[in-house]
């Protein structure tokens, strides 16, 4: 029921205009920021869809430019280890040719001129940056040269010659997502790529005794193993073989000491993260130590990289070793091109996925893409035509309410 009042109408028409300039107000908004939702109440259900349609489209899209920017790593690192592979193969055809001892002394001396040249350009690519100057082979220490050159007197030459390559990264792996919960690593380890043989370990401490006197935490090559208070040298042989690290761990039948062996070409590293079993072991020095280069006194390694291995080669053409050529050192070398050639091959492997998941994440773009649209996206001809309706209906309740009140002051001037 209304009462009539002298308001009545004035009330009534000024809501109608206000109610109009509001719908008309909306219409002119969703034209412009062409989204049909303009507040979370318009449509409740379609807002909620539409936010997560817009996160998931955004981390797609992110997705896809993980997934780029690891196919142009991939791709400039498998460039120098090809070349690095050309590299090998042009040292290991010199260590056939210095190996049928025919050549002078004289000769094998120029011969290791072109191999410490070859070595300069191995080690150049080990130390190879990418375009915004991080170092290609240095684990996640990006920021350090990947190797180190130490200098020195080298019989057989009367200059200073590269005698020592240390690595200066880590053997850390950066893990990149390119899916909801589904990672790339990205494992540029030097200590691996530029490795020539499996590395053998061979402890000097007798360890049939030896107990673990408190719970502590070892690292064997990156993975970490707990041990417990009570353990002993079985147990922790049985731990580090069942880690699923690239390490397998065995006593010695005759000093009793623990010896460890890499499963493939690479620098096996060994701490301590919490408390002292390896040094206990006699394995490593101290905590303060960091690997590789921490091992202790006593310790017998085995397993170079290829930089040990040209640098016996070239040392052994200076002195003229045609035996050592022949056998230790082409041994080597063909170890560390098959290992060169695993390593390409999986580079070029992760290439691959990283490319196929850049492709996927853009189709998955492109159909989230029209979901929001679905979602969110103004239909133009609807609005378009909402909005001449509403503007008709504003022009018609205007003129309808200046027909209503067409006295003005004149009417009252007589």
């Amino acid at each position: 029921m209304h009462r009539i009042s002298s308001q009545m109408n004035n009330n009534n028409t000024q809501s109608s205009l206000r109610l109009q300039e509001s719908r008309l107000n909306k219409a002119n908004n969703q034209i412009g920021s062409q989204q049909k939702i303009q507040q979370l109440r318009d449509d409740p259900i379609a807002a909620g869809h539409l936010v997560r349609y817009q996160s998931f489209l955004n981390r797609v899209n992110q997705f896809e430019k993980n997934s780029l920017r690891l196919t142009d790593e991939f791709a400039l690192r498998e460039g120098y280890m090809t070349d690095s592979l050309d590299i090998m193969q042009r040292i290991r055809e010199l260590a056939v040719t210095g190996a049928n001892g025919i050549y002078t002394d004289e000769d094998m001396k120029n011969m290791a001129s072109e191999v410490d040249e070859l070595l300069k350009a191995l080690i150049q690519n080990a130390n190879a940056v990418s375009a915004d100057g991080n170092s290609i082979f240095a684990g996640t220490n990006t920021k350090a040269t990947a190797f180190d050159v130490e200098m020195g007197n080298v019989e057989g030459s009367g200059i200073p010659l590269i005698q020592n390559v240390r690595y200066n990264g880590n053997i850390e792996v950066n893990k990149i997502e390119v899916d909801e919960h589904k990672y790339i690593d990205n494992d540029n380890a030097g200590v691996k790529t530029f490795w020539a043989e499996n590395q053998q370990i061979f402890g000097a401490r007798d360890a049939s005794a030896w107990q673990a006197s408190s719970d502590g935490i070892i690292s064997v090559d990156g993975v970490e193993i707990r041990i417990n208070q009570g353990d002993n040298i079985y147990a922790l042989v049985a731990k580090i073989n069942d880690s699923g690290a690239a390490v397998k761990a065995s006593v010695d039948p005759v000093r009793n000491a623990l010896n460890l062996s890499t499963t493939d070409a690479r620098q096996l590293w060994l701490n301590d993260v919490e408390g002292n079993a390896l040094n206990e072991l006699g394995i490593i020095k101290d905590s303060s130590q960091r690997p590789p280069y921490n091992l202790g006194d006593g310790v017998r390694v085995s397993g170079g990289s290829m930089f040990d291995t040209v640098i016996a080669f070239r040392n052994a053409l200076l002195s003229g070793d045609h035996e050592m050529i022949g056998g230790r050192v082409l041994g080597a070398l063909d170890k560390g091109i098959d290992s060169l050639v695993t390593r390409i091959a999986k580079s070029g492997s992760e290439y691959e996925r990283a490319q196929l998941n850049a492709t996927r994440n853009s189709k998955l773009a492109l159909d989230v893409t029209q979901m929001v649209s679905r979602e969110g996206d103004l239909d133009f001809t609807k609005a378009i035509t909402d909005l001449k309706m509403l503007d008709y209906t504003n022009q018609a309740t205007l003129s309808q309410a200046g027909k209503m009140y067409s006295s003005t002051l004149l009417n009252y001037m007589k």
